[in-house]
């Protein structure tokens, strides 16, 4: 799908753009994500009907603009919030040439590196809700929209929202950068580790790690790092 030729499309009929190859529908959704009922009361709505002056992004992208939603796809979120961390890198993934002031007609696009090219992605902007509230990640500013839409381009790479519901942070990383992961365990960690991390951190690499889910998931420990879940490493220092 080429953005601009649908988007002039749009706007030379005055038409919000509806994505007929990930549409709004329990199939965009996945079958197996939620109970039945649930997904028969999924309600998609656009930015424009949830707010009087919506925006793609509100004093610039930070990973504190992101909410997880009820999809378990922190693996994504925290190397989002990584990628938020090097700019440089954010702007291969979220063009600059959209917005809902200008030119709006309800499509937008994303960039993710996939076998060895970067891939634009194109999605219209209405969101799924359910029972009122987000169904997907949601924004710390109400009327800050690019980490709902980002995460719905994301769905649409997958194939569907429930794909996103589990998965690895260095898959997402590299799908963010175009880079090379390199996992370390810390079941067994290199004596070497915080010479390692210390070095990844002034190379400004993206960074994230994630807890063991053999145990109960998003159980809180005593230290406050919650089981199964994955975090955004923001940096490497000895306290």
């Amino acid at each position: 799908q080429d953005f601009s030729h649908l988007q002039a499309q749009c706007l030379s009929q005055r038409l919000l753009f509806e994505d007929p190859t990930f549409p709004a529908h329990v199939s965009s959704i996945g079958l197996n994500l939620l109970p039945e009922d649930k997904l028969r009361r999924i309600q998609w709505k656009r930015p424009t009907e949830l707010q009087r002056n919506p925006y793609l992004v509100v004093d610039g992208v930070s990973r504190f603009d992101i909410m997880q939603g009820e999809i378990g796809d922190c693996w994504m979120l925290a190397a989002l919030g990584s990628l938020t961390l090097q700019k440089k890198f954010l702007e291969n993934v979220l063009p600059k040439d959209q917005g809902f002031q200008d030119n709006y007609a309800g499509i937008f696009h994303f960039r993710f590196w996939q076998y060895g090219d970067w891939v634009d992605v194109v999605i219209d902007d209405r969101l799924p809700f359910l029972n009122g509230m987000y169904l997907s990640v949601h924004p710390r500013t109400s009327n800050e929209f690019w980490p709902s839409l980002l995460e719905k381009a994301y769905a649409k790479l997958r194939g569907s929202y429930q794909n996103l519901h589990g998965g690895y942070l260095s898959d997402a990383l590299v799908d963010f950068t175009g880079g090379v992961q390199v996992q370390l365990p810390l079941k067994d960690p290199s004596p070497d580790l915080e010479e390692i991390l210390k070095a990844a951190d002034r190379s400004q690499c993206l960074m994230g790690c994630s807890t063991s889910s053999q145990l109960k998931r998003n159980i809180e420990l005593k230290n406050g790092i919650v089981q199964g879940h994955a975090y955004t490493v923001t940096g490497a220092v000895r306290v």
